[in-house]
């Protein structure tokens, strides 16, 4: 579970990471990130976005607890001071616990890369 310092609950915040942090895909989760977007002594964020094309309601909280379990694990691979919106697509449903965390270390690696000059 993730405790209340490593949520990201304001609407503002949650766009600017989306319109402002870098994005990474995978089958089943984007994620927009904005890596030490604050100071590094303070917690990483992570908000969570389900919507209904992943299914009703029951579905998509289960994808959502999936989610939240498998990003806690994972919050230390990510620097301090981070914030990250997490996006379930339609295939999330589907797919064990196994796939989306592998789903969610591929987009978390793609995230932290650096872009080198071409």
């Amino acid at each position: 579970m993730l405790s209340a310092a490593h949520r990201l609950r304001t609407s503002d915040d949650i766009r600017t990471t989306i319109r402002r942090g870098r994005r990474a895909g995978s089958r089943t989760v984007l994620a927009h990130g904005r890596l030490r977007a604050r100071s590094s002594e303070d917690a990483t964020r992570v908000a969570f976005v389900v919507g209904k094309q992943v299914g009703n309601a029951v579905t998509r909280n289960t994808v959502k607890r999936r989610l939240r379990a498998l990003m806690a694990s994972r919050l230390s691979a990510l620097p301090g001071g981070s914030d990250v919106v997490l996006r379930a697509l339609p295939p999330a449903a589907r797919r064990s616990s196994v796939e989306l965390g592998h789903d969610l270390d591929l987009v978390l690696e793609r995230l932290s890369q650096t872009r080198t000059p071409s």
